[in-house]
């Protein structure tokens, strides 16, 4: 086939398009989702998102493993926060250090400390559901507002940011759980990781579509979790106490997100790459579980992104001149594109910018997560421990 005095062969015209259709859904995907968070941060600054004035009590939930340190650390910047009414419940999981004299001490300091523990003997596979589930039923309040024992709120305001959303019809409320920056390839990959997946949850439920939260910063209510049941439906699961109960219950009128910079939560990230490798495979261990819609929806973009690289490859490697030519111009258009949002939405959350090391994650995190799914899928006897 001849265009303009280029001749094209069948096998050539195949793969432009190719890379055209997964160029457009590549599109389609950063600026409805991935730029969901500056998207609703200009409506806030426009007017057009309306917070709440009254702040309802909290009971702020942290289960913990061997965490004295961490709580040490950063349980104070908890105990300490900007708000009228609030509680701060630790649930002791069995811990081997000195966490329960810790807590005892931090008790007689800040009154609104509360806590408990999961019995020595529990033979529950998943002992920190377990552990939430004892600490969601001491709360006094009916908003449970969770973080992690080795998170450090941002501000003093963290509780008050994630409590203007607590709206009559609001059940669910998502925050964004970041990692401290610091020096090395793996702390900028830890981040940049962090960072999509935030962008990518954030602004799917921006665009009224919830898939799920983190455990280091979402809030839900209390009646919420018993008319779930609680977690009796993933207690055979390791992991999933938090994205699995906002896959299964969130949807497009009952979830809120807040994306102040004041309502960060940091968490200290993994120093080796097995420890980080090892996180993130538990992360995904329960992503099988996700409603049919809601992986439909996370599969087509890694598909829509191998396809876009393979076909690109092929294009540059067997294309002619003006497919060569049409080939780059949409790696370029897709690179700028990715890095105008990526890196205003990282500015936005005062976290660290990606300019060289963005097309290596790009290429690079994708393959991750499919050594880890078909890792899995043929280990189904692996056993992958929270803690």
């Amino acid at each position: 086939m001849e265009l303009y005095g280029f001749h094209f062969s069948t096998f050539e015209l195949i793969v432009v398009a190719l890379l055209i259709i997964a160029f457009g859904h590549q599109l389609y995907f950063y600026l409805r989702y991935i730029n969901g968070v500056l998207r609703h941060n200009a409506r806030i600054n426009k007017g057009k998102i309306g917070f709440r004035n009254e702040q309802p009590p909290v009971s702020i939930v942290i289960c913990a493993k061997d965490e004295s340190v961490n709580l040490r650390n950063f349980l104070p910047s908890v105990l300490q926060q900007d708000y009228p009414t609030y509680e701060v419940i630790v649930i002791n999981d069995g811990s081997s250090d000195d966490t329960e004299d810790l807590l005892k001490d931090f008790k007689k300091i800040y009154k609104n400390l509360k806590s408990t523990f999961v019995p020595a003997e529990a033979s529950n596979f998943s002992t920190k559901k377990l552990g939430l589930t004892l600490g969601i039923k001491a709360a006094a309040y009916d908003w449970l507002l969770f973080t992690d024992a080795d998170c450090k709120p941002h501000d003093k305001q963290w509780i008050a940011k994630m409590a203007r959303n607590f709206h009559p019809e609001t059940e669910f409320v998502l925050g964004y759980g970041a990692y401290f920056s610091g020096k090395g390839l793996l702390n900028k990959l830890i981040n940049y990781d962090t960072l999509f997946i935030a962008l990518q949850y954030l602004g799917m439920a921006a665009s009224k579509k919830p898939y799920m939260g983190v455990g280091r910063n979402m809030a839900y209510r209390k009646q919420t979790f018993f008319d779930q049941k609680g977690f009796a439906s993933t207690l055979h699961l390791q992991s999933g106490d938090d994205d699995l109960m906002v896959n299964k219950a969130a949807n497009s009128r009952n979830t809120s997100i807040e994306i102040s910079p004041d309502s960060i939560t940091y968490s200290e990230p993994n120093k080796t790459f097995k420890g980080w490798f090892y996180q993130k495979e538990r992360h995904l261990s329960v992503s099988s579980y996700y409603t049919a819609i809601s992986k439909f929806r996370l599969g087509i973009e890694p598909l829509t992104r191998g396809l876009f690289y393979m076909s690109l490859i092929l294009t540059l490697c067997v294309g002619g001149l003006l497919s060569s030519i049409v080939g780059g111009v949409l790696f370029l258009s897709r690179f700028v594109v990715q890095l105008v949002v990526i890196n205003k939405s990282a500015k936005h959350f005062g976290t660290p910018r990606f300019y060289s090391t963005l097309l290596l994650f790009d290429i690079y995190l994708p393959l991750v997560s499919l050594y880890i799914y078909t890792t899995n899928s043929f280990s189904k006897s692996k056993t992958i421990r929270w803690k």
